[in-house]
């Protein structure tokens, strides 16, 4: 580890953190029905939207409202993508004649971009015509992204009310998110990305002869403006199949960070739009804070396992970090910070393959998601998934010390713990049962290109990938039928069951009339309090998912150590 290294993550994160209140304060306006200063440009837009989608914003809905119309937003937005990709052939914006996509790989796609996962079983440039990338995909990006926003703004809505019993309409919501916030930002920073080199074009791919003689398919297309609510959206889905790692779509050193900002930062904000909006903006900075301290926990060990090294690679005489699968471009810190960004958050775009990382490099990543991707999280996701540890959390603190459980002044009762409880244990129940159905059928090991612990890996971080809505890969499992299907159910389940959930834990207090703190009330806002949350968050993690890991890099570590490798 070096001295730079250190300083580009603290450079990055101190821009988040500066970011962190004036992004929050804004989305608070915004879902709150206040006048913003993009008002006078948008207010008639959004008008004109609810005249014709017959919307009218003053109806509210209870938990079961929000959530059923959710539901019903999402399959229709799965049946569009699922039907764009099956007839791409036929559609225009396809300059390299592209087939359409096969049916249960456009199944799994088209789950895929509808859960905000984009995990990709396909390599973008040899499968998505221009049209399905712009009109399918990115278009997924922003409303699956304002789908997880809205979630969170109804659960906070639902801790805030005492009054009203109802979460607001998602609708509205919707609207509000994509029109304000997310359309505002990628506009901005998608000419940014033009400015720094990323190609927007209608172009073919340009045949070049490469200075060693070979001929090249240089890629082109409409890629700043995906590259931007891949990473704005916590998306992650790759115009191309590097990802991030492509020169076309992250140029420069400046495109990296920046897109490492883009992946924090509406997270980040939520946090403090949840303490404006529950009018004690110490909640928010509580919550920041322990999200803050699991993100640089992470860090620290995927740069130290990555910056010493390969023992084997020592072994035989050479010495250095593990450059292995990195882009030279970006180096070991920069590959580790991303790498722990990207899931933290349920983004999924990398600039290094997560296969190449040392056995505990990789597990950061593994464990990030693991759990919950609660560090910031995905847009929204990670707010309302934080906020069922912290109903957890406030619940184990009653018992300790023998009070009744309260937080913000309501009690949390039986309803509440279980609704937190079915969110928390969703993420176990996904990745642990269909590995382990996975390591028992021929299909699930017929396209396993490692063997060994490492495999075990692959296959563990597959599902913990789909199931947490992330959408990155070691890489090193391929894809067939059975995962086409198994990945597609568990991206579903993993991202409405949760959802679902947290709506129902959000009914479960709106309305809820709060008391008075008193000198025995056990303060949410305090160091003890985030100590708590984040002890909760790990022995949970560890309870669930230590024995699983020990069986993949946990051992492959010990095994590299003795000189083995798989």
């Amino acid at each position: 580890m070096t001295m730079i290294g250190w300083v580009q993550a603290l450079v990055f994160f101190a821009i988040v953190l500066a970011l962190t209140k004036p992004i929050g304060l804004y989305m608070a306006h915004v879902f709150e029905g206040e006048r913003t200063w993009l008002s006078p440009v948008l207010r008639p837009v959004e008008l004109v939207i609810y005249r014709l989608g017959g919307v009218r914003e003053d109806d509210e809905m209870p938990w079961y409202g929000y959530a059923l119309a959710m539901l019903a937003f999402s399959l229709v937005g799965f049946l569009y993508l699922y039907l764009l990709l099956r007839t791409q052939k036929w559609l225009p914006l396809n300059p390299q004649h592209l087939d359409n996509m096969p049916t249960d790989l456009a199944w799994n796609t088209a789950l895929s971009f509808l859960t905000n996962t984009n995990w990709q079983f396909y390599s973008g440039e040899s499968s998505m015509s221009y049209l399905s990338q712009m009109s399918g995909l990115a278009w997924h990006n922003f409303v699956s992204a304002a789908v997880g926003i809205a979630t969170a703004v109804a659960v906070v809505r639902g801790i805030a009310r005492t009054t009203v019993s109802t979460l607001g309409n998602f609708w509205v919501d919707l609207t509000r998110c994509c029109l304000y916030v997310l359309l505002p930002i990628s506009i901005v920073v998608g000419l940014f990305f033009v400015a720094q080199g990323m190609p927007q074009n209608f172009h073919a791919y340009q045949t070049v002869t490469s200075v060693s003689g070979f001929s090249q398919a240089i890629t082109g297309g409409p890629m700043a403006s995906q590259e931007v609510i891949k990473e704005l959206g916590t998306n992650g889905g790759g115009f191309v199949n590097a990802n991030s790692a492509a020169p076309n779509e992250n140029p420069t050193p400046l495109t990296n960070l920046v897109e490492l900002i883009l992946i924090f930062s509406l997270g980040a904000g939520l946090t403090y739009m949840y303490g404006r909006m529950v009018r004690d903006t110490r909640q928010g900075w509580a919550i920041f804070a322990a999200m803050a301290i699991l993100f640089f926990a992470g860090f620290s060990v995927a740069y130290w396992a990555e910056a010493a090294g390969n023992p084997i690679v020592h072994h035989l005489g050479v010495a250095g970090a593990n450059m292995e699968g990195k882009e030279c471009r970006f180096g070991i810190a920069a590959s580790s910070l991303f790498a722990t960004v990207t899931t933290d958050t349920s983004c999924g775009a990398v600039n290094a393959m997560h296969d190449s990382f040392m056995p505990l490099g990789g597990l950061v990543p593994l464990a990030n998601m693991q759990l919950g991707e609660i560090v910031f999280g995905g847009v929204g996701s990670g707010l309302y998934g934080m906020i069922a540890f912290v109903v957890l959390t406030v619940f184990i603190a009653g018992l300790m010390v023998g009070r009744t459980p309260e937080y913000l002044g309501k009690k949390i009762e039986r309803r509440e713990v279980q609704f937190a409880l079915l969110a928390v244990l969703v993420t176990p129940v996904l990745c642990l049962v269909p590995t382990a159905i996975a390591v028992l059928l021929p299909a699930g090991l017929a396209t396993l290109n490692n063997a060994g612990p490492h495999g075990f890996s692959e296959i563990l971080y597959a599902f913990t990938s789909t199931n947490a809505n992330n959408g990155s890969a070691f890489a090193g499992l391929g894809p067939n039928r059975f995962y086409d299907i198994m990945t597609g159910v568990n991206m579903f389940f993993g991202r409405f069951a949760v959802a679902v959930a947290v709506l129902a834990l959000g009914g479960a207090l709106a309305g809820k009339k709060a008391v008075m703190a008193s000198a025995g009330t056990f303060t949410t806002n305090s160091p003890i309090f985030v100590a708590l949350l984040i002890g909760v968050i790990v022995i949970v993690g560890a309870l669930t998912f230590l024995p699983a890991d020990a069986l993949g890099p946990i051992v492959e570590h010990v095994l590299v150590l003795q000189g083995k490798t798989f």
